[in-house]
């Protein structure tokens, strides 16, 4: 799956209540609906970023504990099986989940750069252009590191030119 067809819906009206609301919260205790409230001229502001350090952080441990279920899982179903068609079910099974966790270490591995990128005070912007990446975004895919129109050109390159 691209990165661009994740994207949430386009933005509703705000609650007028909320377009103050994050004043007085921590980032890491904001909602979406509060993050998305908040005036465009304090993009990507300590609170913002704490709210996003805080997402990424749990995916991170998310992902992590998973991989510490699949490890135990895999042990547990190494006993010999006589018949062939089980065996087969289960190694087919052990296959998929290990093609998941390679998946898992891969996204692991952008959660690191995203939290590079937060220390660094780069988050938040695109690589290529230099442009704010957007909430919505960053909300749908926290490892985001282009903007929607970059996505779209370099998967369009990608298309036509290959890999």
């Amino acid at each position: 799956m691209t990165e661009t067809a994740e994207l949430p819906k386009p933005a509703q009206k705000i609650d007028p209540k909320l377009v103050n609301a994050w004043k007085t919260k921590a980032g890491r205790d904001l909602t979406e609906a509060e993050l998305l409230a908040m005036p465009e001229s304090v993009y990507m502001n300590d609170k913002q970023l704490d709210f996003f350090r805080v997402r990424l952080q749990q995916q991170k441990d998310d992902l992590l504990s998973s991989a510490g279920e699949t490890t135990e899982h895999l042990r547990e179903d190494t006993s010999i099986v006589p018949d062939p068609v089980d065996r087969a079910t289960i190694e087919e099974e052990h296959a998929l989940e290990l093609r998941t966790r390679d998946r898992e270490r891969k996204l692991l591995k952008k959660i690191a750069q995203s939290l590079t990128r937060l220390d660094s005070g780069e988050y938040g912007f695109c690589d290529e252009t230099g442009e704010p990446i957007g909430l919505q975004r960053l909300m749908a895919r926290p490892t985001a590191s282009l903007s929607l129109e970059a996505q779209q050109r370099r998967e369009m390159k990608q298309k036509m030119f290959g890999d």
